[in-house]
C-alpha cells in the first residue's frame, strides 16, 4: 500500500485550482504540499521533489478531480526499478480512460535526477509502470484555452510517437478520440487543438529542439491567440 508518504498539487493557471485542492484534501489530509505558477513544465516538476522529505511521494496535476471514494492505501507499493507508477483518469472532454492527467507516485530521487531528453518530460523519469486504477477526473476543459492546449500537447507527443512505448493500436484510438472531441463542455477547442497538434507533429522534426516549445505555457497561449485572432476562426 502507498500511504505516508507526501503529497505535491501542481498548478498553473487553472481556474478550478483552489477547488480542486481542497477536494484532494478530503481525500489525502491536509498536509498537502503545493507548487503554483511556475513555469516550464519541466523546470516545475523537478521543483516538486525539492518540497518533499519522503522517498516517494504523490504528484497531482492543478486540473485533476479526485473521486471521493479513492483510497491511496489500496495502491500497491511501487517496486524497486520503478521511478514512476500512473494512475489512470477520466478526461473530461472526450471520456477517454487511461493514464493522461492521473495520479502519480513518483521516487522522488528519480524526479531530482530526471534528464531533459524527452518531449514528453516525465518520460525521461527512468521505468515507468501504469495501474489501471482510475483515482478521478481529468478538469482539463476547464476554459476554450485550456481544452485546446490539452489536446494539442497530447496529440502532438503520441504523433510524434509516443515516449511511453503506447501501442500502435490504442495511440490511434487516443488520437481519434481527442479529434472527435466527446462531449464535454468545449469540446470545439478540444479538436481544434488536436488537429493543431498532429499539425505541428508534421511540420517540425522529431528531433528539433522546437518540440521544447509545447511544455512553454506562454508559447502554448500565443498559439491559441494566433488561431483565434480572427473572430471567423471560433468553433
Amino acid at each position: 500500500m502507498v500511504t505516508g508518504i507526501d503529497v505535491v498539487y501542481l498548478s498553473y493557471d487553472e481556474p478550478l485550482a483552489d477547488e480542486l485542492y481542497v477536494r484532494l484534501r478530503r481525500v489525502f489530509g491536509r498536509g498537502i504540499k503545493r507548487l503554483h505558477g511556475v513555469s516550464p513544465l519541466r523546470r516545475a516538476l523537478k521543483l516538486t521533489a525539492e518540497l518533499v522529505d519522503t522517498e516517494h511521494y504523490w504528484l497531482v496535476d492543478g486540473d485533476f478531480e479526485v473521486d471521493l471514494s479513492f483510497d491511496p492505501a489500496r495502491v500497491p507499493p511501487q517496486g524497486d526499478d520503478v521511478a514512476m507508477t500512473v494512475l489512470q483518469a477520466r478526461n473530461a472532454l472526450n471520456g477517454l480512460i487511461y493514464g493522461n492527467g492521473g495520479l502519480k507516485v513518483i521516487r522522488t530521487e528519480a524526479m531530482r535526477q530526471m534528464g531533459d531528453e524527452t518531449v514528453d518530460v516525465l518520460a525521461a523519469i527512468g521505468k515507468v509502470e501504469f495501474l489501471q486504477i482510475c483515482a478521478g477526473v481529468t478538469r482539463i476543459n476547464q476554459t476554450p484555452f485550456h481544452a485546446w492546449k490539452a489536446a494539442y500537447r497530447e496529440v502532438a507527443m503520441i504523433s510524434r510517437g509516443s515516449e511511453y512505448g503506447m501501442e500502435p493500436h490504442w495511440a490511434e484510438h487516443v488520437i481519434d478520440s481527442w479529434i472527435n472531441g466527446g462531449d464535454g463542455i468545449h469540446a470545439a477547442f478540444g479538436t481544434s487543438g488536436a488537429y493543431a497538434g498532429i499539425e505541428f507533429a508534421r511540420r517540425v522534426e522529431a528531433d528539433s529542439e522546437q518540440w521544447q516549445q509545447i511544455n512553454d505555457p506562454a508559447w502554448l497561449r500565443q498559439q491559441f491567440d494566433d488561431c483565434y485572432r480572427s473572430p471567423m476562426n471560433l468553433p
